[in-house]
């Protein structure tokens, strides 16, 4: 697999990743990666992540179901942001919608609830 362009992980060691509906071009979700779980989304085809919060490695739909398959990975011009296209199985969003961006920073829902989250994470 030819490595291209290096990704700037910066201090933390993480960048932010972006996920975008391959067909659609709607923003999924935001998450952070890590080079191993780039190396991983890499290797596998699925969206792997970095959980800051639970500090470990996570592949994307791994409990709930819900995978993103990566079909394409791209690189900003300051190679320290990506952006994985994505074939999104399911939900993104752990809420239960379609993309984390489900509403309006008034508070106004504008989003598709597209499962139960109380059914898939019991």
């Amino acid at each position: 697999m030819d490595d291209g362009i290096a990704v700037d992980f910066g201090e933390d060691g993480l960048v932010p990743a972006v996920a975008q509906d391959a067909e659609t071009g709607e923003v999924l979700m935001l998450a952070y990666v890590s080079p191993e779980a780039l190396e991983r989304t890499r290797e596998t085809g699925r969206a792997h992540y970095y959980s800051r919060s639970r500090d470990e490695l996570w592949e994307k739909g791994a409990t709930s179901g819900h995978v993103q398959s990566v079909e394409e990975i791209r690189i900003d011009c300051d190679a320290d942001t990506l952006l994985y296209l994505v074939d999104q199985e399911g939900g993104a969003c752990h809420t239960g919608h379609e993309s984390c961006f489900y509403r309006t920073i008034e508070g106004e829902d504008v989003g598709e609830q597209v499962f139960d989250p109380d059914a898939v994470y019991e």
